[in-house]
């Protein structure tokens, strides 16, 4: 690949997919050459939006190097196939696909034919989770509570809270902790719109909730270590460190007190915008020819905890064997 710019479009142009378009025509390494959806007036919108062009899934893959697919999950295997059968290299959302079986195809056929197929788990590139990269290795790490919670949906998106939510926070668990994930233990309630799980990673034990029925959002993770406690705000991507501290007994004009101090410290979190970390790094991959920061591989093994999560929970049939 030359140093020139990568020519890219976007195939699925809704709420995410829309800024992919924008972030993309932002990028100094990529060209928005064009956009494409079912719904010809939002790529019209769209289009009209980044100074691009609406057009037909075959003439978008006509003119790019890569697209994002943005499209409905049930339809990101039949659309990533057809990119790859046109040379296309391919970032597509999470969650990979809807099967295993297609998404070991997919994976497969990435390889075989030197093409790039990164999974868009976004949270990898949050500054604060890049941040935890370096100090988790350092750490002892006990357990972990992850919590992704919000206000009811005003649409039906088509799929649980696991798949749509509490899939990022396995993804980063998985990536962080280079473990296998077992479920042990998973439940819901409010007609499934609240769904917790017990997963171990190895010798952690991982608390997970997801919920689409709070009226706060929240976007949290606390690390308990031997060490000290990690708690992680991924909406204000800030880190804060507590540190064990010594209690200790002073005497003040003859009485006795009690005085505990809580150590905490606030690493460094660089700024800059997840999304145009993630598109950047997809296109650096393509430049380069390496690996991409989130592999199919890694893409399919957050969709077997998922779908695992969803049979015990839900009661659906697992989608992962």
């Amino acid at each position: 690949m030359s140093t020139n710019t990568i020519d890219v479009g976007v195939i699925g142009v809704g709420s995410m997919g829309r800024h992919h378009a924008r972030v993309y025509q932002e990028l100094p390494t990529t060209e928005l050459v064009g956009v494409a959806d079912a719904d010809l007036e939002a790529a019209t919108s769209v289009a009209s939006d980044y100074e691009t062009t609406a057009l037909s899934i075959e003439k978008l893959l006509d003119r790019v190097d890569a697209v994002s697919i943005a499209v409905p999950t049930k339809y990101h295997f039949e659309t990533a196939m057809t990119a790859f059968r046109r040379e296309t290299h391919v970032l597509v959302e999470k969650p990979i696909v809807d099967s295993p079986e297609y998404g070991q195809e997919l994976i497969e056929f990435a390889g075989e034919h030197d093409l790039v197929l990164q999974v868009g788990h976004i949270e990898r590139f949050n500054p604060a989770i890049q941040a935890l990269v370096d100090i988790v290795p350092d750490l002892d790490v006990l357990a972990v509570d992850a919590r992704r919670l919000g206000p009811p949906l005003d649409r039906d998106i088509g799929t649980s809270p696991v798949l749509d939510l509490m899939i990022h926070d396995i993804d980063v668990l998985l990536s962080l902790l280079d473990e296998h994930g077992d479920v042990t233990h998973a439940s819901a309630t409010a007609d499934d719109q609240h769904v917790t799980a017990t997963v171990e990673f190895g010798d952690v034990l991982g608390t997970l909730t997801a919920s689409r029925i709070t009226q706060q959002k929240v976007r949290e993770m606390t690390i308990t270590a031997r060490e000290c406690q990690v708690y992680v705000d991924y909406i204000s991507r800030s880190i804060q460190i507590h540190r064990h501290s010594l209690p200790e007994y002073i005497e003040e004009n003859g009485d006795l007190r009690y005085r505990h101090e809580n150590i905490v410290e606030h690493p460094t979190v660089e700024n800059g915008e997840p999304l145009k970390k993630e598109l950047a790094a997809f296109a650096e991959a393509i430049r380069t020819g390496t690996e991409p920061v989130v592999t199919g591989e890694d893409g399919l093994e957050a969709l077997r905890v998922a779908s695992e999560i969803e049979t015990v929970a839900l009661g659906g049939e697992r989608v992962i064997q």
